[in-house]
């Protein structure tokens, strides 16, 4: 190993695109903390799918040094997957990084691809969910988890965001073996959230919502892993179930955009929600969103760490949500669990939830309290730059 004492250490982080989700949060984030004495990070990143939400914005916010590829791209396209590499890989060229740190599916198999021909000693990749499940068919399913297994096999270090994820990745699909896999949790930067007293009424009033409706929100994207039809189905059956008490103030809000949002908006028309359920769109300052809730809930087929839960517990709201890929980890005791697609039940929850301020306030405490550590950005900088060290220690750069 050279001595990398008088050297800062270069990291090329790249990710797909940084769309409305915590990939896109958790990305900015290290490519910030990670730019000081001892680091130097870049970021490459693509563009967002029509509808998803962009989130380029935290770039300029945060004054991160980045590289935007247009041709990079969720969908797979030969054409732009071409082009996309070829950018990639002449950047790498010209940069010369030491580590290359690759987020998401997409940006994990071209940025690596790109880091073995160019040589990069340091291979690194974060799984933020995985698209082996909810997404594809079984062919297509079979051919991506070969990919993984292959590109595994040149990349010095894999990150799961749960040990839930890490037990499917290495135990379920037999990516890589465990050695290679590490769990490091996500970590954010909670302060905004974890004060929210002088933003308490700002969302209610932006919106027309009463100080004493009972206010229930699912934010993220509207696609179809995140199973928004679920949450109308919820919506629908506590309309149809639930006292008039509860009917009569619980109110539902969907915050996001997505390729999925007219259908539905259309699926809401059609259950007769109009007047129970609000779209409002994607909103930059999100904790407004989170201070003007009663109740965060969460309906996905799939999920990595849901961001969207860390945040609400932060901001001292109970969280209710499908039992999921990492939910379970993110939330621990302190959330409440249903079977995916079982609405019926997720109905009764929530309108257990909504009856009972007491309730309400507990596991709002107790999940605050639980996320206040345990999903620090002090707490992920530390974890990550002793996995960089440890890997440059054993390679020779």
């Amino acid at each position: 190993m050279k001595n990398m004492q008088n050297k800062k250490i270069k990291i090329l982080r790249i990710i797909t695109r940084l769309n409305i989700g915590g990939p896109a949060i958790h990305a900015a984030l290290l490519t910030r903390e990670l730019n000081n004495n001892e680091f130097e990070s870049t970021l490459i990143y693509g563009s967002a799918s029509k509808g998803e939400g962009d989130m380029s914005y935290i770039l300029e916010n945060h004054d991160i040094k980045s590289v935007y590829i247009p041709a990079l791209k969720r969908e797979l396209n030969p054409f732009y997957d071409i082009m996309a590499f070829y950018r990639i890989f002449k950047y790498i060229m010209q940069y010369k990084p030491d580590i290359i740190h690759t987020h998401t599916a997409k940006a994990g198999t071209l940025g690596r691809l790109a880091a073995i021909l160019a040589n990069v000693p340091i291979k690194v990749h974060t799984f933020h969910g995985n698209v082996f499940h909810g997404y594809f068919n079984k062919s297509s399913t079979r051919f991506f988890i070969f990919i993984e297994k292959i590109l595994a096999k040149f990349t010095q270090s894999i990150i799961a965001i749960s040990q839930r994820q890490k037990d499917e990745i290495v135990q379920k699909y037999g990516i890589t073996n465990p050695k290679k896999c590490s769990v490091i949790k996500l970590g954010f930067d909670l302060a905004k959230f974890l004060s929210l007293n002088s933003k308490k009424g700002t969302f209610r009033k932006r919106f027309n919502f009463k100080e004493d409706d009972i206010l229930v929100g699912i934010v993220g994207r509207l696609t179809a892993i995140k199973n928004h039809r679920m949450f109308i189905d919820t919506i629908d059956h506590i309309n149809r179930t639930a006292g008039k008490d509860i009917i009569d103030k619980i109110k539902f809000v969907i915050v996001g955009d997505g390729e999925m949002k007219e259908e539905l908006l259309a699926y809401g028309r059609f259950r007769r929600l109009e007047k129970k359920v609000s779209f409002i769109g994607w909103i930059k300052d999100i904790d407004e969103v989170y201070a003007g809730l009663d109740i965060a809930a969460l309906t996905s087929i799939n999920e990595g760490t849901p961001v969207s839960l860390i945040e609400a517990m932060a901001s001292s709201k109970p969280v209710i949500s499908t039992d999921v890929g990492g939910v379970k980890d993110a939330v621990g005791e302190t959330g409440i669990l249903v079977k995916s697609g079982d609405y019926k039940v997720m109905s009764d929850k929530i309108s257990n939830l909504a009856a009972s301020l007491e309730k309400r306030e507990e596991l709002g405490r107790r999940g605050r309290d639980f996320v206040r550590n345990k999903y620090s950005k002090e707490r992920l900088v530390s974890e990550l730059r002793e996995l960089y060290n440890d890997l440059i220690k054993r390679t020779e750069i």
